[in-house]
């Protein structure tokens, strides 16, 4: 009789996060494969695209903290751009063809009245050089074969937009705190045309990530070394629960952490006196602890708290 054998997974068994800066000039998936190839790693992802040109901070997940990138992606992110007036680009951003440009350069004035009007809730146009898929196909596929992409505008989530310089007449810096799946490209394509002008993004930076700081990311270049480099320290990494921290935390007893890791719903009243002044009692997330113990992620809902992505044992940060 023959037997099934499970294939071995190739790589080490890591667990946590990495906090990459990331140059630019190289995507987000490379930057994936260079890191993951770099610490000989099982299974390794990213919690959300940077393009090419942007620079900044692309956490990466190995291990069990795939399963927390979700949540990543759906935290509060921070961008600084600069943007050029006078041209608008097909990509939206400096790697793309000139396909209009304009004389009309706003003065401070026009800029700060056109902000209000892209912040808050909006609805966004992405731009045609994106992953969102078309009947199927990515939009940047068809738009380098030279489909013409026409996409839905969709909601989006802008908390600040601010003018942080203005350096000429044709350039002006700005800083943006907003959700997920919020294009920078766009912002800047839309406010330019507010403006009266057009414009592109000519750089671009991101400086937070959900609880994800500069003073956590560490430059390619010090983990993705030669082939006879030998692999970075794990030392590198961060507990899988860093990335979980500006979700509001619910102390639980350990009787009730072993009746949530059974996959039992709580009742709310148990918590009576526990529930953080953060957590959104209409399906809100928080992250349950025991004793100090990150025991895993729970939904507010209908009164009581269900599971929803439980982890193994690990300490909280």
């Amino acid at each position: 009789m023959r037997k099934n054998f499970r294939r071995k997974p190739k790589g080490r068994p890591i667990d946590g996060w990495l906090i990459v800066d990331k140059p630019t000039g190289i995507g987000s998936t490379d930057v994936v494969n260079q890191v993951k190839r770099a610490f000989e790693a099982q299974k390794a992802g990213h919690g959300g695209t940077l393009d090419p040109l942007a620079t900044g901070l692309l956490p990466i997940a190995f291990g069990a903290a795939t399963k927390t990138v979700p949540y990543v992606m759906d935290g509060t992110k921070v961008y600084r751009f600069t943007l050029r007036f006078g041209e608008a680009r097909d990509t939206d951003d400096a790697d793309g063809q000139v396909t209009q440009t304009s004389e009309a350069r706003p003065d401070d004035a026009a800029i700060q009245a056109a902000l209000p009007g892209l912040r808050g809730d909006i609805m966004q146009v992405p731009p045609i050089y994106s992953a969102i898929k078309v009947n199927g196909e990515r939009a940047y596929d068809l738009a380098r074969d030279g489909v013409a992409v026409q996409l839905d505008a969709r909601p989006a989530r802008v908390d600040r937009f601010e003018l942080v310089e203005r350096v000429d007449a044709d350039t002006a810096i700005f800083e943006v705190q907003s959700g997920k799946g919020v294009y920078m490209r766009s912002l800047a394509r839309d406010l330019a045309l507010a403006c009266g002008t057009v414009g592109h993004v000519a750089a671009l930076r991101r400086t937070r990530v959900g609880p994800f700081t500069e003073t956590d990311g560490i430059p390619l270049d010090r983990i993705a070394g030669t082939g006879d480099t030998p692999p970075p320290s794990l030392d590198l990494l961060l507990p899988l629960a860093t990335a979980l921290a500006d979700i509001p935390a619910l102390a639980a007893t350990e009787a009730e952490a072993a009746r949530l890791g059974f996959g039992q719903a709580l009742s709310l009243v148990e918590f009576m006196g526990r529930i953080p002044d953060g957590a959104d009692p209409d399906g809100g997330l928080v992250r349950v602890l025991a004793a100090g113990r990150f025991v895993g992620l729970c939904r507010l809902e209908d009164g009581q708290l269900l599971p929803e992505r439980l982890m193994a044992s690990e300490p909280a940060s």
